[in-house]
C-alpha cells in the first residue's frame, strides 16, 4: 500500500491539511522550445546564404544594377567655350629694333607679314628701350590689347617679355632685343599656333 494512501484506505502515512504536493513541470518542454528556436535560426541563415549564392552567380538584381549604373554614369558638365584667339591678320604689329644691329626690324616685319600678320610701324626703338632690351624681345601693348593677342604673337618667337602701356589702341609693339637672332621656324610657329587655337577636350563622365 502506498505511503500516500488517502484516509480510510489504510496505510501508515496519511495526508493531512489542505495543501497537496506540487508536481514539477517536465523539463522536456524547455528543450522543445530551444530546439524550435534553433531550427528557425538555422532556416533563416540557410535562406540568406542561398540568396547570396544566387546573387553571386546571376549578378544580382538587374534593376538594382541598372539604377546604380544610371547614378554613376552621369554626363560630365559641358565647359563653357572659351573665345577663339584672334587670327594673325587681326593683329597689327609694330616692329622696332632696340639693338645696334641694323635691318632687324625690317627683316622681322617682312617675315611676320608672310605669316599673315598685319604690319604697322617699322623702325628703331625709342630711347626708353633702345639698347635696353637684353632678352629676345618685348611685346608691348595697351589695356585694349587682348591677352590672346600676346599669346598669338608669342608663338612666332621664344623668350619674349610682356609689358603694357597707356595706349588705347589694340596694336602691339614687337621690340627686338640683343638676344634676338631670328623668328621661330615657321613649322614650329604653326604648330604652336595650332595648339593655341585647338579647344581643350571635354572631360568624359565616369561609369
Amino acid at each position: 500500500m502506498s505511503m500516500l494512501t488517502p484516509p480510510g484506505m489504510g496505510g501508515k502515512y496519511r495526508i493531512t491539511g489542505n495543501a497537496y504536493p506540487r508536481m514539477r513541470r517536465p523539463r522536456n518542454r524547455r528543450r522543445i522550445v530551444f530546439a524550435a528556436l534553433a531550427a528557425v535560426v538555422a532556416l533563416g541563415l540557410a535562406g540568406w546564404g542561398t540568396m547570396q549564392l544566387i546573387d553571386a552567380f546571376t549578378g544580382g538584381d538587374e534593376k538594382t544594377t541598372a539604377a546604380q549604373q544610371t547614378r554613376a554614369c552621369r554626363p560630365a558638365p559641358t565647359p563653357s567655350a572659351a573665345p577663339a584667339p584672334p587670327a594673325p591678320r587681326q593683329i597689327t604689329v609694330n616692329v622696332y629694333n632696340a639693338t645696334p644691329r641694323s635691318g632687324l626690324a625690317k627683316a622681322a616685319a617682312d617675315e611676320l607679314k608672310k605669316r599673315g600678320f598685319t604690319i604697322g610701324k617699322v623702325g628703331n626703338a625709342t630711347a626708353e628701350y633702345d639698347k635696353k632690351v637684353p632678352g629676345t624681345a618685348v611685346l608691348l601693348g595697351g589695356s585694349a590689347a587682348d591677352k590672346a593677342t600676346f599669346r598669338v604673337l608669342g608663338t612666332q618667337l621664344v623668350g619674349t617679355q610682356l609689358k603694357t602701356d597707356t595706349r588705347t589702341t589694340a596694336d602691339v609693339d614687337l621690340i627686338i632685343g640683343t638676344a634676338y637672332r631670328a623668328l621661330a621656324p615657321k613649322k614650329d610657329a604653326d604648330t604652336a599656333l595650332a595648339a593655341l587655337t585647338r579647344p581643350a577636350p571635354a572631360p568624359s563622365g565616369k561609369c
